[in-house]
């Protein structure tokens, strides 16, 4: 049996702000298996990147994890203290793609410079010996040994992000969170980055959360897909179940206004309305003042997770 990589309980994580709690993620569950890309999808301003940053123990100011559990390869690490977290969790067992390359790395320092600081606090490595360590990493993305002398300015869009890449990987984690690692690149170059995670997820068998508002590029690399609305997971699966079988209305609605190729298509689906306000959700389901199929239960209460197949959950009234 396939044994899970990461846990995740019934985690709460909210921004405590002036105008009130924004309940960004809200009483989510699931597990990731070791070796298998779970893509994470859902409109923006869902809870998606927040979700990515809770489970790296990072969640941005004024954010909190009011409650919940994360294990990662079975150590709980809710509740550790900050150094801890930093020295014995963060980019050792669980690293982050962040989104928008062009802003993470820091202008004013070598390519090199950023990418042996790691290894040199966590694995008390030379200079030198972390240069040849970062160099070997860079080859492994597809890039020049010789880009640790450059800065970050004399770098592409492209080589960016698979400088991030290379970085997230050099203390070889368990998990890596990519978050919309392909956002603001051309096609050319989205393709080129989607190949080089499947090359990697198979030569490292890479356990990987794969975050974007993009389902065709999720049907490209993930195992099984989760769609977030509002803060919680609202459907959850096998990737030819969620594409072909979709269960939950808001999935099937977002599925639908994807342009097809090999099909006719009359006319695009789009969803009415706009996501709700997460500091005063609707009441029942969060997706019902949109749904084309609510019924007086939507309104009144939420529904749970339920098994719609074997390994496919979907959290709706109607199943």
């Amino acid at each position: 049996m396939v044994r899970n990589v990461l846990e995740v309980k019934d985690l709460k994580m909210y921004y405590f702000t002036n105008k009130g709690v924004v309940k960004a993620v809200d009483n989510i569950t699931f597990n990731l298996r070791k070796g298998e890309v779970l893509g994470l999808a859902g409109e923006s301003g869902c809870g998606k990147s927040s979700l990515g940053f809770t489970l790296m123990g990072m969640p941005s100011p004024p954010g909190k994890i009011v409650s919940g559990s994360i294990k990662i390869d079975g150590r709980e690490i809710v509740g550790l203290p900050e150094n801890v977290l930093r020295k014995e969790i963060r980019w050792q067992k669980i690293s982050m793609i962040f989104q928008g390359a062009m802003n993470a790395l820091n202008p004013v320092y070598t390519v090199g410079y950023q990418m042996i600081e790691p290894l040199t606090l966590h694995r008390g490595m030379d200079k030198e010996e972390a240069i040849e360590k970062a160099q070997k990493y860079l080859e492994l993305v597809g890039l020049d040994p010789e880009i640790v002398h450059r800065y970050p300015h004399e770098l592409s869009g492209g080589m960016k992000q698979r400088v991030i890449i290379a970085s997230a990987l050099l203390l070889e984690p368990d998990v890596v969170i990519a978050d919309e690692p392909t956002t603001a690149l051309d096609v050319v170059v989205q393709a080129q980055i989607i190949n080089l995670l499947k090359k990697l997820k198979k030569e490292l068998g890479l356990s990987m959360i794969f975050i974007t508002h993009d389902l065709s590029i999720l049907a490209e690399i993930s195992d099984r897909i989760a769609v977030m609305y509002a803060g919680k997971i609202v459907e959850i699966g096998d990737s030819e179940k969620i594409y072909y079988e979709p269960a939950h209305p808001y999935t099937q609605k977002l599925l639908a206004s994807i342009p097809r190729l090999h099909e006719d298509v009359e006319k695009l689906e789009f969803i009415p309305g706009q996501p709700p306000n997460l500091i005063n959700p609707p009441k029942g389901c969060r997706f019902h003042p949109r749904c084309p199929y609510a019924m007086g239960v939507c309104k009144e209460h939420e529904p749970e997770l339920k098994e719609v197949d074997k390994d496919h959950y979907a959290a709706c009234w109607l199943l």
